[in-house]
């Protein structure tokens, strides 16, 4: 008789099988360009002042402040800075100088007059020459100047070791120049789904085939999890042709998951190709993902999932995810207790994983427990945790739940 585990035993035994990918991650640089989504390995300081320099926060003027103390005041307009200008100017007292948005502040001056506050009289030939700016409110000395450093100084950490970079990190590493940043290796997951009832979506379906769904489920989780899928492929039930995928995905990956084959019945081509091969085929006490097998082949880590789509995407969540994220580098995500707003029953010795949606209210199930039900799935943003020893648990009572 096959040997039945709690879903705790699985847990544990899977953690301890994929214990050496977690355990020392390698570190790989990355241009920046192509450094979203990826997990810094250190922590990465600015080799420069943020801003570079005194820059103007607004278009205006630049003056001292002493000078626009008593309003209005007409002053002359020596100079004009825009964006980009290489040439440093020097503000003389009594004078103004204009100014551009994110310009250098010419030496001297110490407060930005935005331009909404004043009115120029342009001179005899239209232009700078001999122009006069009218002031009409006073600054104070710093207002509207963006001084050196004052987002960040020159040694300090942007962007901290463990950081997943998202757009708003990547634009701080560029604004300190940053080319290229040390990021963790991403564990290189083959994915394989097998059936001879498989149909790869956008083909025409023969009457009793069905579309692979779990191809792209897991290839999207496994990426969503840290990691980087090696090699996606799929099997019919033949033997010979799922080791061949097998074999190649092996030779590829750090780790192998593979969706379908490994129940009790006839064409069961992972359990037939697995087993020779020292794979571990057990039954776990939970709803759906009761099938569940995993070996190490030449090295690799291999984990088999029962073929059904909830089955695929449950199992993932509870057994897979975790340790793809600690070797990532991402934090766990947690479960929660939330209230029940519907009754529901179980099936007593059995963990069951209801699929739930969170309203204001609390969470309700929104489907029945049937592993096959996967556009009800789609509506679902939690599974709902029911203990093994529940048969019922009564609306208002507070279950856990883990985020999909």
């Amino acid at each position: 008789m096959t040997p039945q585990r709690s879903v705790e035993e699985h847990v544990d035994h899977v953690t301890r099988l994929l214990a050496p990918l977690t355990a020392e991650p390698g570190v790989e640089a990355v241009p920046l360009t192509e450094a979203a989504g990826r997990v810094a390995a250190a922590d990465v300081r600015s080799e420069v002042d943020l801003p570079l320099f005194r820059n103007s926060q607004m278009d205006g003027f630049a003056v001292r402040a002493t000078d626009v103390a008593h309003v209005p005041v007409a002053l002359e307009v020596t100079g004009d800075v825009p964006a980009g200008h290489e040439v440093p100017l020097v503000l003389a007292a009594g004078t103004a100088i204009r100014i551009m948005t994110g310009a250098p502040v010419p030496s001297g001056a110490d407060a930005i007059v935005p331009v909404e506050d004043t009115e120029l009289v342009l001179g005899r030939d239209d232009d700078l020459a001999g122009a006069v700016v009218e002031i009409r409110r006073p600054r104070k000395r710093g207002e509207f100047v963006r001084e050196r450093g004052s987002d960040l100084h020159r040694g300090e950490v942007l962007v901290r070791a463990g950081t997943r970079l998202a757009p708003r990190h990547l634009a701080a590493l560029a604004a300190a120049g940053v080319t290229t940043v040390d990021v963790r290796e991403r564990l290189r997951v083959a994915v394989l789904t097998t059936g001879s009832e498989l149909a790869t979506p956008g083909e025409s379906v023969r009457f009793g085939q069905v579309f692979d769904a779990n191809g792209v489920a897991l290839a999207a989780l496994v990426e969503e999890a840290g990691a980087v899928v090696s090699l996606r492929a799929s099997s019919d039930d033949d033997p010979e042709t799922f080791a061949r995928v097998f074999d190649a995905a092996i030779a590829a990956s750090d780790l192998v998951v593979t969706s379908g084959g490994i129940s009790k019945g006839a064409y069961e081509v992972v359990r037939e190709v697995l087993l020779p091969r020292g794979a571990e085929v057990t039954t776990v006490a939970m709803q759906p993902g009761g099938p569940q097998a995993t070996a190490v082949v030449d090295g690799v880590p291999v984990l088999c999932f029962p073929g059904n789509p909830v089955s695929t995407q449950v199992s993932f969540a509870v057994f897979l995810r975790a340790p793809l994220r600690a070797a990532a580098g991402l934090p766990e995500l947690p479960t929660r207790r939330i209230r029940l707003t519907e009754s529901v029953r179980s099936v007593p010795g059995k963990r069951q994983f209801l699929r739930g949606r969170v309203g204001a209210d609390g969470v309700a199930p929104v489907s029945g427990p049937s592993s096959h039900l996967v556009a009800a799935m789609a509506n679902a943003d939690v599974l709902i945790d029911l203990p093994a020893e529940a048969e019922a648990v009564e609306a208002g009572a507070d279950v856990t739940v883990w985020t999909l």
